[in-house]
């Protein structure tokens, strides 16, 4: 299951983007170090179910479908804040770096408004400037993971040259256990210069920078983007940075809430709601909908919570969905579940690379593949598509 791991500094909502994400009961408290181990969950991305589109219903067994909407697992880590100076071992320190080892991607959430320090302890709304957690955070994993290279260096560079060995695999070797791949480090230091045995800490901090940003991609949340404070500060994030969602997990969990108790309809993700039991609302109740529905839901086109998942998985990691069946004319698994599994793939995979994914054996007896929509036979060098509902043949 691909792991998000969701980062920042102490008392910005994490725990509260957490929970509203994965239905959890985290403890939540206005305080840092509230989470003081990383926590682990389910949350959901979601994707047009095939089911809809071909008027079938489904019987998923690796997700969930709701209403033509597939509900596909991802595991969320929920990482205790980081305060500058992690990489030294300050604050918690190391621990929670190590946390994020195996996550193929982060989702730092930040206080938009301002109204938290570099600590994360409570100051007046708008007298801290976002943008400098956005750089601490980068400045803490560039660092970390530099002080993993860089440990030994002068000996590995003796070994590459009396050894003759590929650079781009001793540094794969020395950096194993942090989730990044050969082919990440061969494009990361292609902007560094050849010769390494000339490469000085400016280049190898670079160097560690261009593969986070290739191997970790970083989606930013601006929470509590409802305050007062946040419009402003959040355009200016937009202007500097990519990967930008505004957020209110608070409004999220809100919502969810009120619509386990049957006081509204309302499903994560949507950008609105409808009142269900308005006679059961108090006023405060009605006050508090109608503050995020025109502070939140109307003006960022929902919480954020729901679109920050999305993004993360579908745009930063560039995954799809792909539906593997062994009936091709039924869509059905052997058991005659119709389109059972859902599952992630890169970008530009191929059946055979599905097929592995699904199980090694599959993957050693493959032949081809069919595609069922089409009812065509398609080779191994065939790049899978959103949505393809495939059968594997084996030998």
């Amino acid at each position: 299951m691909l792991q998000i791991a969701v980062t920042g500094k102490p008392n910005v909502g994490k725990s509260s983007f957490f929970n509203s994400a994965t239905a959890s009961k985290v403890e939540m408290a206005d305080y840092p170090f509230t989470t003081i181990d990383a926590n682990k969950a389910v949350a959901h991305v979601r994707s047009p179910c095939p089911c809809h589109e071909l008027e079938l219903t489904c019987n998923p067994r690796n997700s969930k479908c709701f209403e033509g909407t597939r509900l596909i697992p991802v595991e969320l880590i929920d990482v205790a804040g980081l305060v500058p100076g992690a990489h030294e071992g300050r604050g918690l320190g190391n621990k929670f770096l190590d946390d994020l080892r195996q996550a193929k991607v982060f989702i730092h959430v930040i206080d938009a408004s301002g109204s938290t320090d570099e600590e994360g302890r409570p100051v007046d709304p708008g007298t801290h400037d976002p943008l400098e957690d956005i750089e601490f955070l980068e400045y803490e994993i560039v660092m970390w993971m530099y002080g993993i290279l860089n440990k030994n260096w002068t000996r590995l560079i003796r070994k590459i040259e009396a050894e003759k060995l590929d650079i781009a695999k001793v540094i794969y070797e020395q950096l194993s256990g942090t989730g990044v791949s050969l082919e990440n480090i061969v494009d990361a230091k292609r902007t560094i210069v050849d010769d390494y045995s000339k490469w000085n800490e400016e280049d190898m901090i670079q160097l560690v920078t261009n593969l986070l940003r290739i191997a970790k991609p970083m989606l930013i949340v601006a929470n509590k983007a409802d305050l007062p404070t946040s419009e402003e500060n959040i355009k200016r994030i937009k202007e500097k940075y990519p990967n930008v969602i505004p957020a209110s997990a608070e409004s999220e969990i809100a919502l969810i809430r009120a619509n386990e108790a049957g006081l509204i309809d309302y499903k994560s993700g949507d950008n609105s709601f409808t009142i269900l039991k308005d006679e059961e609302l108090n006023e405060n109740q009605k006050k508090a909908l109608e503050h995020i529905k025109v502070n939140v839901l109307e003006k960022y086109d929902g919480t954020g919570v729901q679109k920050a998942l999305n993004t993360a998985i579908f745009q930063l990691l560039k995954m799809i969905v792909v539906y593997p069946v062994e009936d091709e004319h039924k869509l059905t698994d052997q058991k005659g579940n119709v389109l059972p599994d859902a599952i992630l793939v890169p970008h530009g995979s191929v059946p055979r690379e599905l097929a592995y994914i699904i199980h090694t054996d599959i993957g050693e007896k493959f032949m081809h593949a069919i595609d069922a929509k089409k009812n065509m036979r398609v080779g191994s060098e065939y790049k899978l598509c959103n949505g393809d509902i495939i059968s594997i043949i084996t030998s």
